[in-house]
């Protein structure tokens, strides 16, 4: 198990330059945004405009903070998306137009690389302990407030992340306040 700490994450312009991201996780380490397995990352949104293409990429969505972004995805109805809502999956490599529905908003992004990676994301409301096992997939929490890691109370910090590998057994959350816990399990799919 590692701790990611928010403070530490790489910082770098959107693939399409229209922007800025931030990089939390990304396999292998050192891979690109043009080369990764599987990436996780937030985006602070400040305008309409289209999505970065990612060829043969799926990718999950969430609201972290802002009042919401309603996205256009290619042959599909517009979806509006605000921090309740459940994450939303869709491939990358579709033309995908975003249009702000009342400010800035701050997103989390999971991508993994189709046939060779395959990713889940839960929204968990977290107001007491959560456990969380580690088994043959990657996992990674992201948390929203600050909270208690296996008894360590404050171990985390808003947006610092938990990076479990296979065999790291199971961890315990224990948040003084209620908080939102992004759980992401990442497999790879065997040939």
């Amino acid at each position: 198990m590692r701790i990611l700490r928010s403070a530490d994450y790489k910082r770098m312009p959107w693939k399409n330059g229209g922007g800025q991201t931030t990089e939390i996780a990304i396999f292998p380490p050192d891979a690109t945004v043009n080369d990764f397995d599987w990436r996780i990352s937030m985006a602070t949104v400040g305008e309409d405009g289209p999505f970065s293409i990612f060829p043969g990429i799926d990718r999950t969505l969430s609201v972290l903070s802002g009042e919401g972004i309603e996205l256009t995805i290619s042959g599909k109805p517009s979806i509006a998306l605000v921090p309740a809502s459940e994450p939303c999956r869709f491939a990358a490599d579709v033309p995908t137009g975003a249009r702000l529905t009342g400010g800035p908003i701050t997103d989390l992004n999971v991508m993994t690389r189709r046939g060779r990676f395959t990713h889940d994301v839960t929204r968990r409301i977290c107001q007491g302990q959560v456990q969380v096992r580690s088994d043959h997939a990657v996992g990674l929490v992201v948390t929203t407030d600050r909270c208690g890691l296996n008894g360590e109370s404050n171990a985390l910090s808003p947006l610092d992340t938990v990076l479990l590998e296979p065999g790291d057994g199971t961890v315990t959350f224990h948040p003084d306040t209620m908080t939102i816990l992004f759980i992401i399990r990442i497999e790879t799919l065997t040939l």
